[in-house]
Order: structure tokens, then C-alpha cells, then sequence
């Protein structure tokens, strides 16, 4: 029995939600889509759902061209009875808040760290989560609609940056799949739509404010800024020759959130977070990319220079992951 069939015979019958991680990225949106008609193709009809909003321009551009129907979650009339699939992430994760109904499924390829015991778990150390999709299509001889195709190719490009962070054979097998099915004038398109104009003042803050020590690239941004863009700002960090991995943060209500980029292939990105906050807040992730959080109330013990205090945590978390990898 292929995955795609296992899957179905769990969710015959019952009303499915495809559930993303909060504030979803292209990644987590292609994987729904895909598992979608999937499911459609196996006639079950099912929902995508997410907490947050799209932060990216240029996911809000591709769910409009590709018409991919999503609900936030606050105007989803959800049911105890309801089925739901997560995808790109896990349950009890801080970014995938519960909803309301019973976590039957985990499709994802960030590192296994959820304690709850799915039905059915299909967790693949991967690039991208929709490539897990595109073998569905590969395994089952189902042909990928041009609109699907598009968005997972996509998706596997983004989350790999363009095939340089994290790229598996099943990537690249994905990528062969896709290439001559997907709309190549749309991706062209999503690739040239980036940045949006308030995007400049957070590079203009990396700007200002980078400290560099034995390689690494620090940077506050002193405002609330979407997720992406704290990512975007530490490739853009990481881009620099004088950085072999970046650590760029941003408030977040009363707290700060991360995101780190490395090219260091002896040191995982993900430690490297998880023990710079431990005590103050979570962090974790693949070993090129990392993000997490410092909590709202863990604040005030980063002292009266949190930019110095933080920097010396990643430094001391770097200097003893170094010495002992």
C-alpha cells in the first residue's frame, strides 16, 4: 500500500482539514495544494487551513494566480469530529497552534521533536516538504495539473534557496519531475516580486547595525517584521565574506524572534539556537537554518544591554558546539 493509500484509508468518510504551520511560507501552501488534489484525485474533498496571515508577497501573488483556496483559521467553522493533516510542521510545535478537531496525520521534513503520536506520519529529512508530494504523484502514477506542478516547484525552490541549502537526490528528482510541467513564465514572475518597499527598512537596519565576531553576522532590527523578512535579512547577511553564519532578530511583541543562516557544514544551525536560548527561550531547525524565540517575560534577564548579552550566548554556544563536534 502506497503512503497516499495508507493516508486515505484513515480519512475515508470523515470531514479533512490540511493544516499548515502558522504564518505559512510557499513550502507549507504547495505541500496543502498538492496533498489536496491528491485527496480530491481519491475522492475526498478537504480544506487547507492556517493561523497568521501571508507574510510574503509572493505567496499572497502565487495562492491568487494558481487560485489556491486557503482559510484562516479564525473563519473556520471547525468540529471536534473534523480530521486534520498537518503538513510542514508538528503538533505542539510553537508554530502550529492546535485547532479545533483530532490530529490524525503529519506529513513534514523539519527535524522529529513533537512527543504526540500521530495515526499516520510520513517525516522525511528533505529540502522541501513538497517534494514528500511529489513522490505521492511519482509512487501512485498520478499526473501533476500544470497549477500543482508550478506551485510545488516553486515551493522546493524557495525552501532549498534555489538549490544551494539542504538539497536531497529526492529534491532533485522532484525538480526533474516538475521543470516540464510547471508554468515557467509564473515562477520567472514570483521570483521578480521579492521585495515589497517596507522591505528596505529592514535591510537598511542589517545595514547599520551588523556586528561581526570570529564569522558570525549579528543583527537587531528594531521593529516587528514579518518572518520572511527576518529570514531574507539574514541571507542577506550570510552573503557578506567576512560571515560564515548569520543571526538576525526582530521584535516580536515583547519578545524578540530569530532566524540564522550558516555555511559552516561541521556545526547545525539548529544546536547552535537550541543552546544560545536555552533557559530564555526555544529555538531549532535543519543544519543550515535555524529560527526560534526569546519569550516575552525572559526578557528583562538579557539585562541592560540585551544586544551585547545575546551576542554573547551565540558566541559561547558556537565557541563549545565547535570544540566538541
Amino acid at each position: 500500500m502506497s503512503k497516499l493509500d495508507e493516508l486515505v484509508s484513515l480519512i475515508q468518510g470523515k470531514r479533512v482539514v490540511i493544516q499548515t504551520h502558522n504564518f505559512p511560507d510557499p513550502d507549507a501552501v504547495a505541500t496543502a495544494f498538492g496533498l489536496q488534489y491528491l485527496l480530491k484525485v481519491r475522492g475526498i474533498d478537504s480544506d487547507i487551513v492556517y493561523f497568521g496571515t501571508f507574510d510574503k508577497v509572493t505567496l499572497r501573488l502565487m495562492t491568487e494566480l494558481l487560485k489556491i483556496k486557503t482559510t484562516q483559521a479564525e473563519n473556520f467553522a471547525s468540529s471536534e469530529d473534523d480530521y486534520l493533516i498537518n503538513v510542514d510542521g508538528q503538533k505542539n510545535n510553537a508554530n502550529f497552534t492546535d485547532m479545533i478537531g483530532q490530529e490524525i496525520a503529519c506529513i513534514d521534513h523539519h527535524p522529529w521533536v513533537t512527543d504526540y503520536e500521530y495515526a499516520f506520519v510520513d517525516h522525511r529529512i528533505v529540502g522541501a516538504c513538497a517534494t514528500i508530494i511529489v513522490d505521492y504523484f511519482r509512487e501512485n502514477d498520478i499526473e501533476v495539473p500544470a497549477d500543482v506542478a508550478t506551485a510545488l516547484l516553486y515551493a522546493i525552490k524557495v525552501d532549498t534557496q534555489n538549490f544551494t541549502k539542504n538539497v536531497t537526490a529526492d529534491d532533485i528528482a522532484a525538480f526533474a519531475m516538475l521543470n516540464s510541467l510547471a508554468d515557467q513564465a509564473l515562477i520567472l514572475r514570483l521570483d521578480s516580486n521579492e521585495l515589497e518597499i517596507d522591505d528596505l527598512r529592514a535591510y537598511g537596519a542589517a545595514i547599520q547595525n551588523l556586528y561581526a565576531s570570529k564569522g558570525l553576522g549579528f543583527v537587531h532590527i528594531p521593529f516587528d517584521c514579518p518572518d520572511r523578512l527576518i529570514a531574507m535579512v539574514s541571507s542577506f547577511i550570510l552573503s557578506l565574506d567576512c560571515v560564515v553564519l548569520s543571526v538576525v532578530y526582530a521584535e516580536r511583541g515583547k519578545g524578540m524572534k530569530f532566524s540564522i543562516r550558516s555555511e559552516l557544514a561541521n556545526l547545525n544551525a539548529g544546536d547552535l539556537i537550541h543552546v544560545a536560548l536555552q533557559g530564555i527561550g526555544d529555538g531549532g531547525g535543519h543544519p543550515m537554518m535555524a529560527g526560534g524565540i526569546i519569550f516575552a517575560d525572559k526578557i528583562a534577564e538579557l539585562g541592560d544591554d540585551p544586544d551585547a548579552e545575546i551576542r554573547r550566548r551565540f558566541l559561547e554556544a558556537y565557541d563549545d558546539l565547535k570544540k566538541n563536534s
